[in-house]
């Protein structure tokens, strides 16, 4: 797989916005083309877990982010939920991938049962269909059984689940660290490079 050029990034209402929020920087400031599509309940835990406030209209989005992030002119495009016409809604113009950062489970259950009642869902939807990356990124615990059958569902369909799960072997020294992480194991299933933390063995040569 090439790197990603254009990616959908889609924020539902999980907890984890943080990863979500970051792993858009890290697109932007790598030069990849964005789609970005949050649910109503994605602009709730932004606001409650990072202070955060996310338009509601997706033109508003756009300017907002801009100014926060600085893309460069067209990389970043929003789409409200229920936009139809939004390029990822078809498969004769898909993005290259996407990922769904932090995934509810369930959005993840919508995916899984082939449900498109949303642009999120329907994007999701065309690249399983297309065959392009995909990739949900939960964070719920403990999960149930409902919960571990979709996965496997959509694991047998062709797509990634990347739990939000820090490891902790680097030595993470702040809670920005942990969802460096996260968002690292993420970019690297794009195949687009980073320099969030080092990796394995790297640190160990480096000292000898």
């Amino acid at each position: 797989m090439t790197p990603a050029r254009t990616v959908t990034l889609a924020l539902t209402g999980a907890s984890g916005m943080p990863y979500g929020v970051r792993l858009l920087e890290c697109l932007l400031q790598s030069g990849t083309r964005v789609y970005l599509i949050y649910s109503q309940a994605a602009q709730i835990v932004a606001r409650q877990e990072m202070d955060l406030s996310l338009p509601s209209r997706a033109k508003d989005a756009a300017t907002f982010l801009s100014e926060r992030y600085a893309p460069q002119e067209g990389q970043l495009r929003v789409f409200a939920r229920e936009e139809w016409f939004a390029p990822v809604a078809s498969g004769s113009n898909p993005a290259d991938a996407m990922v769904i950062c932090p995934c509810t489970m369930g959005t993840l259950g919508s995916v899984a049962a082939g449900l498109s009642d949303n642009l999120i869902e329907r994007a999701a939807d065309v690249m399983l269909k297309e065959k392009r990356p995909l990739i949900l990124v939960p964070r719920e615990t403990p999960l149930s059984t409902i919960h571990l059958e979709n996965m496997l569902r959509l694991g047998r369909a062709g797509a990634t689940i990347l739990p939000a799960n820090p490891g902790f072997y680097h030595h993470p020294d702040s809670v920005e660290a942990l969802v460096d992480f996260v968002v690292a194991r993420i970019l690297d299933q794009l195949k687009i490079d980073h320099d969030l933390m080092s990796r394995w063995g790297e640190q160990r040569h480096a000292d000898e």
